[in-house]
C-alpha cells in the first residue's frame, strides 16, 4: 500500500487565503474603488472612474491640517511610548517570578479593558471637573479648572495609555533571548553602566523598538474612539474625518478618498521608517 502524500502548501494555505481575501482583501479593493465615484447631493453616489475626490483631499488645506495633525499626534504617541516602553521591558527582563508575571499582567492591564470604557475613564479625569484639574488647583499649580478634553494632549494621554504595552512585549520579546551573562562579563571587564546598555542591551532591543513603532504607529494613526470622544468634533483626525464622511455628510467616495490616502500613508510611513532604522542599525552595530 503506498504511503498517503503530504497534503500541497497550496492546500494548506488555502482557508487562511480565502479568509484574507474575505475580510480584508475584498473590502479594501471596493473601498478603492468607491473613491473613485462621485457624490451629488441629490442623486447620491455617481458612478464615474476620476480623482476628484483624492484631488479635493490633496489640494484642500482643511484636509491637509487634519492629516499633518494625524501625524504629529502619532508621532508623539510613538515617541513616548518608546522612552515610556523600553525601560519598563528592561525591567520586566530584570525581574524574577512571581513578580515578573505580576507586573507583566499590570502592564497589559489596559488592554483587557473596552476601549471605550477605558477612553470614557480618560474623559472624566481629563475635563475641567475630573480629579487631574482638582489636583492641580489643591496644589496651587493652577488658579482654576484645567480641562485636557479636546486637545492633542489629551488625545495623545488617552492613546499612549493604551499603546504603551505593545511597545513594551516587543522590547522584552527581543530582550528575552539577550544573555545575562554578557552584561555581567562587561561589568567585570570595567564598563560602565551606561556603556553595557549603549553597547549590548540597546542592539539587543533595537529590533523590538523596531517593530513596536511600527505597531503604535500604526495603531496610533487609524484609532477612532478614543480621539473621537476625547478630542470630539473640535479635534479632528483622519480616522474621525472619513467616519463623519461616511455617516453625517453620506459622501461615501470621499470618506473612501480619505480612508485609502490613510492606509497610503501609514504604509509609506511604516516602510520608510523600517528601511531607515535596519541602516542606521547596520551602521552603528555592524
Amino acid at each position: 500500500m503506498s504511503a498517503s502524500r503530504s497534503p500541497s502548501p497550496y492546500a494548506a494555505v488555502g482557508p487562511a487565503a480565502l479568509l484574507f481575501l474575505g475580510v480584508l482583501a475584498v473590502p479594501l479593493a471596493m473601498t478603492v474603488l468607491l473613491s473613485f465615484n462621485a457624490f451629488d447631493s441629490a442623486r447620491g453616489i455617481v458612478a464615474t472612474r476620476d480623482f476628484q475626490n483624492y484631488a479635493e483631499v490633496l489640494g484642500d488645506a482643511y484636509f491637509a491640517e487634519i492629516f499633518l495633525r494625524t501625524l504629529r499626534i502619532s508621532l508623539t504617541v510613538t515617541a513616548i511610548s518608546v522612552l515610556l516602553g523600553v525601560p519598563e521591558a528592561y525591567i520586566l527582563k530584570r525581574m524574577r517570578e512571581p513578580w515578573r508575571s505580576i507586573f507583566v499582567l499590570v502592564v497589559i492591564g489596559p488592554l483587557l479593558v473596552s476601549v471605550v470604557a477605558r477612553t470614557l475613564g480618560w474623559a472624566i479625569l481629563l475635563n475641567g471637573n475630573g480629579l487631574l484639574s482638582q489636583a492641580l488647583q489643591a496644589t496651587h499649580l493652577s488658579a482654576g479648572p484645567v480641562s485636557l478634553m479636546f486637545t492633542e494632549t489629551g488625545v495623545v494621554i488617552g492613546l499612549v495609555h493604551v499603546l504603551v504595552p505593545f511597545m513594551v512585549l516587543s522590547v522584552w520579546a527581543s530582550l528575552s533571548r539577550m544573555d545575562t551573562a554578557s552584561e555581567r562579563a562587561a561589568e567585570s571587564l570595567g564598563a560602565a553602566k551606561l556603556t553595557i546598555l549603549r553597547r549590548i542591551v540597546l542592539p539587543q532591543a533595537v529590533p523590538g523598538i523596531l517593530s513596536g513603532s511600527i505597531v503604535v504607529f500604526s495603531l496610533s494613526a487609524s484609532a477612532f474612539a478614543t480621539p473621537a470622544i476625547i478630542g470630539g468634533r473640535r479635534l479632528k483626525v483622519a480616522a474621525t474625518l472619513a467616519y463623519d464622511e461616511f455617516l453625517n455628510t453620506l459622501n461615501w467616495p470621499l470618506g473612501a478618498a480619505v480612508a485609502v490616502l490613510l492606509l497610503v500613508g501609514i504604509v509609506a510611513i511604516v516602510v520608510g521608517w523600517n528601511r531607515f532604522v535596519e541602516r542606521r542599525y547596520q551602521q552603528v552595530f555592524a
